[in-house]
């Protein structure tokens, strides 16, 4: 077990790196207390989930420069298969993976921008639908030097048994591990469906497959949420497995639909809900790599207030 854990914190920290390009080893960056303390200081870097500009009716492109002028450093950007009319319209800020990855790399290069995580959220339970996928994006990424792609458990088939939910899981994150393995890309588990909002949960599914490529994309805002835990108390116990931090906050009027609902597709600006973000970064100032805040949340107003917010508390 010993040994299998810090094979996969291993893994976690080299690819961790991906985003700034700056993939060493663990030893060669942390050989001394020192150099490991500062780190640890300025160990969170803040970005922003392209969701952010999907009521814009904006392009990636659009949205990629908006997230630079505002100030963060790193963009989470959405992928789906195929084509469809948004998207290519310059409506919507998903970008298809039949296009080239390095133009979604030159364009974030362009602004000065690079990119924290594919945000690849497939239903794990619906292999049909989620291999491929997950697979294609764990590629997409790898060829841009992306260190993560996310995803959740999604919604599951009316007519599977929980038996056979994990059977179907546990074929799918094989599969896509073996690939992610291979590649040097995380693939960043998150709380959002009805198997992973409570910390045993997630954890089953975590377990399911002994890889050191799957790690944990803990969402502050999907754990308050789900109200079946503290979410400082969930945090800190997956904190070494953890590749990358959905930056959510839930304001007073979301929360009262708290322990009814699995997760909600976007939240406040971080400060103005329920989340004590001053607790989650002393938390992850503790892990001994680069973890980026995601933030998501619905507008652009509440993107620019978030990184007053978080930059005031880093």
């Amino acid at each position: 077990m010993k040994a299998e854990i810090l094979n996969r914190r291993r893994f976690i920290g080299i690819t961790a790196l991906g985003a700034s390009g700056a993939l060493l080893k663990p030893q060669q960056l942390f050989s001394n207390n020192k150099k490991l303390k500062s780190m640890k200081a300025n160990n969170i870097k803040l970005g922003v989930n392209m969701e952010y500009v999907r009521h814009e009716d904006k392009s990636f492109e659009w949205g990629v420069k908006k997230a630079a002028e505002i100030g963060y450093e790193y963009v989470e950007p959405m992928v789906h298969l195929g084509r469809e009319l948004l998207s290519e319209a310059g409506y919507f800020h998903s970008v298809s993976m039949f296009d080239d990855p390095l133009w979604m790399k030159e364009v974030c290069d362009k602004h000065g921008i690079k990119i924290s995580g594919l945000s690849s959220h497939t239903p794990l339970c619906k292999p049909e639908i989620s291999v491929e996928y997950l697979k294609m994006a764990i590629r997409y990424a790898a060829s841009m030097g992306v260190p993560v792609v996310n995803t959740d458990e999604g919604p599951k088939p009316e007519w599977t048994s929980k038996e056979m939910d994990y059977t179907l899981m546990k074929y799918t994150l094989t599969e896509a591990s073996k690939v992610a393995e291979r590649h040097g890309v995380s693939i960043g588990l998150e709380q959002h469906q009805q198997y992973s909002t409570w910390p045993e949960g997630l954890k089953s599914i975590f377990d399911l497959v002994d890889s050191p490529a799957i790690g944990y994309n803990f969402d502050t805002g999907n754990a308050y949420i789900g109200g079946k835990a503290d979410i400082y108390e969930w945090l800190e116990s997956i904190k070494h497995d953890l590749v990358h931090l959905h930056a959510k906050d839930i304001s007073i009027e979301q929360s009262s639909v708290r322990g009814t609902v699995t997760g909600v597709p976007v939240g406040c600006a971080c400060g103005d809900g329920v989340v004590d973000y001053k607790r989650v970064i002393d938390i992850v100032r503790s892990v001994d790599r680069e973890i980026v805040f995601s933030v998501e949340c619905g507008t652009i107003d509440q993107a620019e207030r978030s990184f007053k917010h978080l930059s005031s508390l880093l």
